[in-house]
Parts: structure tokens; C-alpha cells; sequence
């Protein structure tokens, strides 16, 4: 069956355009249509071909993220569609499957993807890795010294000034892409945005803003800072807009504070699951980890299952940093026992090891999960793109 996949070239492009507006329910006009091809022009489509036709395909962005600071090269999957005629027959499942060796035999790592259905995706090895927090504040709570010295000056497109500003946040979180011009281009910067940037007393820049302002709503579409005093300025900045909006709307991190921050902390406020991610190559992601093990004198044994990707299926053990692939006879009985969806939860940082054990998800001795809690290093998933 494998035959039928194919990897799509630009004369492709009406069938996959077609398809896509089908399936995502959208229509482009003829400016957007040739925006999207120059797009799409980088992306690696693979399609599932029927006697000729395009039944279904895959949009495969490379890519690359930043885990503990580090760059890990990664798989981002978007744009999966099927015609209705075609579906449930397992073409997903195998474009999937194509995709996951593809990524592997480039060196993609890991894999990020926003899933129609979850439990969809989870069967094939991904996992909820990222979860964002959704407030809708009421502007007049806004009122109050943000504490922020130095000033603001909304700013026309600058992706240098900003490229340096996200890339210094980005390092702080697990996650977020490793951008460069063309991303910030087609991707983030589309041209309706309104663009903010703070200063401080020594005019260098501490953050930034991208939002826009429609219908009395303020939409925050980017919010970084490098310092307290680049949040406060960008907070302040915000409220002062208190004379032509009624309601602030904003994604942030999920263990952000700003509740603890607000006189008032009683807004709305959700906890939105976001993306899923995957380890595709488990022995190659281990070996590049940046494990926190110095202080750990003790090994870990881990046995991971992963039905989708069997060659990832297996027994390691970690110490000293170094990871070794060890036959399953050898394996302590303590060890701790993990699917592929739990072990890249766990290494992403999206919960600890020990939040896992304790919701009963995984087994093992509770002294490995102890040691590899001590092992991993604490930093928040977050990522504010989307594909």
C-alpha cells in the first residue's frame, strides 16, 4: 500500500489547495492564493494518490525548537486532510507512519502537530504537550501602577529588533520555534498587526507587543519581555488603551502569574490544550537531552513502549548524562515503564515524572522516578506559533 504515497511538487498545488479549503472550510481570494503558494512552497507535502487522484495528504514543516535552551530539530505536521470518499481506511495513519520515518532519517528529533481530535493522535504516539492560559480581562481592572520605568513606542515591522527579543524569551520555555526571517514573513507578522515595543531608562529594549484592536477587544497575538520592568511597561501599555476598548483577550504560559499580580484576580480564565508532541527517534533524542544529572550518582532504567514506531521500543539506562541501550533481559525489575506519549510528556517538562507516577500512569519504583525527577530539568512547554 505504500506505493500510493507520493511526495507532491507545485503542479500538485489545485489539488492540495482545493483540498485544504475543503477540509479547513476557508476559500482564498487571489492575493491569498499566491501568498499560500509562495508558502507552501517550502513545505514537504506528502499525498496519498488513488488511480491519479489526491485521496488524502500531509504537510511536513521542518523545523526546530528550543528544549532547555538547546536547539532540537523538529517535525512540525499541519494541513492533514482527507476527501470524505477516502476516509477511514487508514490513509492517515500511513502518510503518519511515512512522515515519522521521514523526520527520522532528517534527524527530526521530535514532532509537534494540532490535532483535530486527540485521541486520534495519541494512538499514533503523540501526546498534549502544551497547554496555554486564556484570560479575558475586563480593561478597567487594568487600572493600577504597573511599576514599569521607561517608556513605549509601537514600532513599524522591524524582525531584527524583535527576532533578538523573541529569541531570548523563546530560550526560557520548552518548545517555542527556533524562527528565522521567512517564519516571521508568512507566519507571525501578516501585516494587520499593531506592533509595541518597550524601552527602558537606558533606551534598550526590554519586550514587546503584537496585538490588534476590533470590535472594543483588544487581541494580544504576542506578548515577550525580558525583565520585570519590560512586563510592567508592556501591562501599562495595555491599560492605557481603557478609552476605546472594553476587554483585553490573551494567551500566556500556563503557570503565568498574572492573577497574583491584579488587585482584582477574579476574571475569566481557561486552561486551553494546545499542541501535541511526539519523540520520533528515541535513542537519538536521549543522547541529546540535556540531562541535569551531575548531582546523580545513581543510574535510571527505563523501558519505553511505542507500538507505532517499534525500533524506539526498548530498555535504557541513564547515568552520568550518558545514556546506553541495554538488552530487556537486564533490565531491573524497579525500573520504570513508559509509552512513547509519556516519556516525551516527561522529557518535554510538560509534568514531571512525579506527577505522572502519582496519577497512577506509569510504573516503576519510586525511587527511579525520584531519580529521574532529579534528572530532568524544570522548565515550562509553551509555544505561540501555530502551523
Amino acid at each position: 500500500m505504500m506505493t500510493a504515497i507520493q511526495r507532491l511538487t507545485e503542479k500538485d498545488f489545485p489539488e492540495i489547495f482545493a483540498l485544504s479549503q475543503f477540509a479547513f472550510q476557508y476559500e482564498l481570494s487571489a492575493e491569498e492564493r499566491q501568498k499560500k503558494i509562495e508558502e507552501t512552497k517550502h513545505h514537504k507535502i506528502w499525498g496519498w494518490m488513488e488511480q491519479g487522484t489526491l485521496a488524502g495528504k500531509l504537510h511536513l514543516h521542518s523545523l526546530s525548537c528550543y528544549l532547555n535552551g538547546k536547539e532540537f530539530a523538529m517535525g512540525g505536521i499541519g494541513n492533514v486532510a482527507t476527501w470524505p470518499e477516502y476516509r477511514r481506511q487508514g490513509i492517515v495513519k500511513h502518510l503518519l507512519h511515512h512522515a515519522l520515518l521521514d523526520m527520522k532519517e532528517n534527524g527530526q528529533t521530535l514532532s509537534f502537530l494540532h490535532p483535530f481530535s486527540f485521541p486520534f493522535y495519541r494512538k499514533y504516539g503523540w501526546e498534549l504537550a502544551f497547554t496555554n492560559k486564556h484570560y479575558s480581562l475586563p480593561i478597567n481592572q487594568l487600572k493600577k501602577d504597573w511599576n514599569g520605568s521607561g517608556y513605549v513606542r509601537r514600532v513599524q515591522k522591524d524582525i531584527g529588533l524583535l527576532h533578538s527579543l523573541y529569541s531570548s524569551f523563546a530560550k526560557n520555555y520548552n518548545g517555542m520555534l527556533v524562527r528565522d526571517e521567512r517564519w516571521w514573513e508568512q507566519r507571525v507578522l501578516t501585516g494587520n498587526e499593531q506592533i509595541a515595543v518597550t524601552y527602558n531608562e537606558q533606551d534598550e529594549a526590554e519586550g514587546y507587543l503584537i496585538y490588534y484592536v476590533k470590535n472594543d477587544i483588544l487581541t494580544v497575538e504576542e506578548f515577550v519581555y525580558l525583565s520585570l520592568n519590560g512586563w510592567g511597561l508592556l501591562m501599562q501599555f495595555i491599560a492605557n488603551h481603557d478609552s476605546m476598548v472594553e476587554k483585553v483577550e490573551m494567551e500566556m504560559p500556563e503557570n503565568d502569574l498574572l492573577p497574583l499580580k491584579m488587585d482584582e484576580p477574579r476574571f475569566p480564565q481557561e486552561i486551553k490544550p494546545y499542541f501535541m508532541a511526539r519523540i520520533v527517534d528515541v535513542p537519538a533524542f536521549l543522547k541529546a537531552y540535556p540531562f541535569r544529572s551531575k548531582n546523580v550518582s545513581l543510574p535510571v532504567h527505563l523501558h519505553v513502549e511505542d507500538d507505532f514506531l517499534p525500533d524506539n521500543a526498548g530498555s535504557y539506562r541513564i547515568e552520568g548524562g550518558q545514556v546506553v541501550r541495554i538488552e530487556d533481559e537486564i533490565l531491573e525489575e524497579n525500573a520504570i515503564f513508559c509509552t512513547i506519549q509519556q516519556l516525551t510528556v516527561m522529557l518535554l517538562g510538560a509534568k514531571r515524572p512525579s506527577e505522572l507516577y502519582a496519577a497512577g500512569m506509569f510504573s516503576g519504583s519510586p525511587k527511579e522516578v525520584e531519580l529521574l525527577d532529579e534528572m530532568l530539568p524544570v522548565r515550562q512547554t509553551y509555544l505561540t506559533d501555530f502551523f
